[in-house]
């Protein structure tokens, strides 16, 4: 008896092994839990980033698997998120508890106030960071400076290009677009054609703002009345509300509806402005029927800036559990190599090797956002950009509304900057 029982329990445990044998090759096919097992020898860092459709391909096919295979101790997590106010705010909140990302891919405008809260961790401990911060121009390394420390690496830049409706044009008698605002106001005018603004945000009205000859501030952002209050720029906003007055001014209802982008293609409009994702995003058919009916130009200038500068730093958040492997990464996406292969969509190496050996051809699409940044208004690096921001936005809007005469509205908004950028000043 004690015999048979022995042969029923070897008989279980076999009956046992061999089930537990079947369901092993479920998990050697999920490739998700190879890939789990393969990396814990590894340091995972995640990287949170803004980038589109075609650069998050870029991204994710080509940069990532050549990181990783350079390092092969690192895995790098990618998470793609909007940009907008609640990612700000997210990263403040969870930098402030120690539990954000290692890498971000932040907006030029947002750096000095996330150093200035101490939420960013400093790049001078590093003991290569002498010779990485030599790659980049000293200016774009500014954006990033805050008593004494350095806090971002220069990752890529942008700008605006001016983008005409051909046939419109056309109808108003020009080969090509005019060379000043001034004349395509007149244009507009004459011809009843439409302009079509992206809002009342600096981003969006600066360009305009700056090519009919008004400006924003002094050169070094320490004072704004007698500039944004100054004659040239009440002239500038004068013009451009009297436009929207006779109904020749498009603003979107809601911002970022795209649908100026539509009535340019449609030749709706006259004239409406973007970055280079206004063509880079379009696969090779929609691509060329697009640059049949527009023509990208820079912004016609005024008697100095007229296009606008944006752009993006790489930084490591405070509490980044792996900051030696997040400057891996960062030093490997800010080298010329992997700039370079990102300048493809249009976003302008930051590496002085890389901006160098890019080369665009005279006829590309991309022509015209090379603007030199000598011809292009830049962030201003001061920590209350995005309170500079708002009163700007919310002056011009009632500026616009028919609330407060251009004078009066522009008064105000320069006397509450100017106490925003003292403070600003005060800390840097």
């Amino acid at each position: 008896m004690v015999y048979i029982m022995g042969w029923r329990w070897v008989s279980l445990i076999l009956i046992l092994v061999l089930l537990a044998g079947c369901g092993s090759p479920s998990i050697i096919s999920d490739p998700k839990k190879v890939q789990t097992l393969q990396d814990r020898d590894k340091t995972v860092i995640t990287f949170w980033h803004t980038y589109n459709d075609k650069e998050t391909q870029l991204l994710e096919q080509r940069l990532i698997p050549a990181f990783e295979q350079e390092n092969s101790n690192i895995r790098v997590e990618t998470i793609n998120l909007a940009f907008n106010n609640e990612l700000k705010n997210t990263l403040i909140a969870r930098a402030s508890s120690n539990r954000g990302p290692d890498v971000v891919r932040i907006d030029i405008a947002w750096v000095p106030e996330f150093s200035l809260k101490g939420l960013l961790e400093p790049l001078n401990g590093f003991t290569d960071f002498e010779d990485i911060r030599n790659r980049f121009n000293p200016k774009a390394m500014d954006v990033g400076f805050y008593k004494n420390e350095y806090y971002s690496l220069p990752l890529n830049i942008y700008t605006k290009a001016a983008i005409f409706n051909r046939e419109l044009l056309e109808q108003a008698g020009y080969s090509k677009p005019p060379s000043t605002m001034k004349e395509v106001l007149e244009i507009a005018r004459q011809h009843r054609f439409t302009i079509g603004l992206g809002g009342l945000e600096p981003w969006n009205t600066i360009p305009y703002l700056y090519s009919l000859g008004g400006t924003l501030t002094d050169k070094k952002f320490h004072k704004a009345s007698g500039y944004l209050n100054g004659e040239g720029t009440i002239h500038a906003v004068e013009q451009l509300t009297a436009l929207y007055k006779e109904k020749l001014i498009d603003l979107p209802k809601k911002a970022g509806d795209g649908k100026n982008l539509e009535r340019v293609k449609a030749g709706n409009t006259l004239l409406t402005d973007d970055g280079p994702w206004f063509y880079s995003l379009l696969n090779k058919t929609e691509l060329d029927r697009t640059l049949k009916r527009t023509i990208p130009v820079s912004f016609p200038h005024g008697n100095g800036s007229a296009s606008i500068i944006g752009g993006e730093n790489m930084v490591i958040m405070k509490g980044s559990k792996h900051p030696d492997e997040a400057w891996t990464f960062m030093k490997w996406m800010t080298g010329k190599e992997a700039q370079l292969i990102m300048a493809q969509t249009g976003l302008i190496p930051t590496n002085l090797e890389a901006a160098k050996a890019f080369k665009v051809t005279p006829n590309s699409y991309l022509n015209p956002f090379m603007e030199p940044a000598e011809n292009s208004f830049q962030w201003p690096p001061v920590k209350n950009w995005s309170k500079i921001d708002k009163v700007y936005t919310d002056y011009l809007n009632r500026i616009f509304a028919g609330e407060l005469s251009v004078k009066d509205g522009l008064d105000r908004a320069a006397a509450e900057i100017d106490v925003l950028l003292a403070d600003s000043d005060s800390n840097q």
